[in-house]
């Protein structure tokens, strides 16, 4: 298969437990709970995304025809000076709908650890070394596993409690953004406190002002 790419940059994950790591992301374009344009987001089993992966346009993006041309774009995105284990990113959009074996192995071989980005809807293929589950109210969650559910707070109809039994590592709890981001963020601390099973998960980046 061929694999379409919004974008691949070298960064700071700044989000979840991985917070503060150096990182290629690999943004994957196209999702299944939105399509992406504003005009269908009220419609949309996701309504609050905030990260654009339509069209293939961003840096270091396009159609990779085969697992080893985009695994070499991906490994030309990381410094040649920097040390330690390389770390890549694969997030969307939801990269599972393109993310495969053979693309995992072309990642491997260059040396990446592989982090996926996922809403739970698709179950992944073996071979990802970090996992990590973002579930949405409205979408059947198949995936009950991995090392991190990373919960979007406030969600009706996805509240903390219905992830609880599931079989991850961490759990995160990460506010809304948008025009509350302040009283979501209020929100979350007091339920974290009230239930220490959870995390804060805070959008550094953002507050850092970097991709």
């Amino acid at each position: 298969m061929t694999y379409a790419v919004k974008e691949i940059f070298y960064t700071i994950q700044g989000e979840g437990a991985n917070t503060g790591r150096p990182a290629v992301f690999c943004r994957f374009a196209g999702c299944n709970l939105w399509t992406g344009r504003d005009e269908d987001r009220a419609t949309a089993t996701c309504q609050f995304c905030d990260t654009d992966f339509v069209g293939m346009d961003g840096p270091g993006g396009g159609r990779f025809a085969t697992p080893a041309a985009l695994a070499e774009a991906v490994a030309a995105a990381w410094p040649a000076a920097a040390e330690g284990r390389r770390f890549v990113v694969c997030t969307g959009g939801e990269p599972l709908l393109q993310l495969d074996t053979a693309l995992l192995d072309a990642l491997h071989r260059q040396g990446f650890e592989v982090a996926v980005e996922t809403n739970g809807t698709i179950q992944p293929p073996d071979g990802i070394d970090w996992l990590c589950v973002s579930p949405k109210a409205g979408a059947e969650l198949v995936v009950a596993e991995g090392e991190e559910l990373k919960l979007v707070f406030p969600q009706p109809g996805a509240e903390p409690a219905a992830f609880e039994q599931l079989g991850f590592r961490h759990y995160f709890l990460q506010p809304m953004d948008g025009p509350e981001r302040e009283v979501h963020t209020a929100e979350a601390v007091q339920y974290c406190l009230e239930h220490p099973r959870w995390r804060l998960s805070l959008q550094t980046h953002k507050l850092l002002g970097i991709p």
